[in-house]
């Protein structure tokens, strides 16, 4: 099970590297809560639970390989994290102070719509199940679609764990009970964060 264990580590490690997904969770920590921050995570995990199932039925590697595949995903997943970034820009004006706030928690189903979105939509992430995850398959483990299945669920723990953590984080920030000013800064950072991930995506040759 020694491979397993570097793969757990490995996963976690990548798991954990701030990137759109891990914002969105920080910022939803900060917004919404923990309880539904996690309840939206779960829409991050099905993202990557339909790549695995991908990458099971063989279809990972014809995604890897055909180019225009991997553009497209690209560039849609510009689009929604400029809209994205915008959209939380834009918000950002329309916070009222803590005490005040009367305004309906969104429900946490919109949540997992932008995990999922964010998710299924970047190329890195296809990557991941197409060229980091087969690197962990042996024909000596056992039956590969087994295989497939088994790394995918050590995976989606991993991804779960780091996803916590940056949610965690936001919740703590949302506990201090920062000045409205404050907060207001932090959600426009996170949307100019957003718009320079979508630069970055945009200029990748991926």
């Amino acid at each position: 099970m020694g491979w397993l264990l570097v793969f757990f580590g490995a996963s976690t490690l990548i798991a954990l590297t701030p990137g759109a997904n891990n914002l969105l969770g920080l910022h939803h920590g900060m917004g919404h809560g923990l309880g539904s921050a996690l309840v939206g995570l779960l829409g991050r995990l099905a993202a990557f639970v339909l790549l695995i199932a991908a990458v099971a039925a063989g279809l990972g590697q014809l995604l890897a390989a055909w180019a225009p595949a991997l553009t497209i995903v690209k560039w849609i997943g510009v689009a929604y994290l400029v809209y994205l970034g915008v959209r939380i820009i834009i918000e950002a004006r329309r916070l009222l102070p803590a005490e005040d706030d009367s305004s309906p928690a969104r429900g946490v189903a919109a949540i997992a719509r932008k995990e999922f979105l964010v998710a299924i939509t970047n190329p890195k992430a296809v990557l991941i199940f197409t060229a980091f995850v087969p690197q962990f398959i042996d024909p000596a483990h056992g039956p590969v679609p087994a295989q497939v299945a088994l790394l995918g669920a050590v995976y989606l723990l991993a991804e779960f764990l780091a996803g916590t953590v940056y949610i965690v984080a936001g919740t703590l920030v949302k506990a201090a009970r920062m000045s409205l000013r404050a907060r207001r800064n932090i959600d426009r950072g996170t949307g100019v964060v957003l718009l320079g991930m979508a630069g970055l995506l945009a200029g990748s040759r991926t």
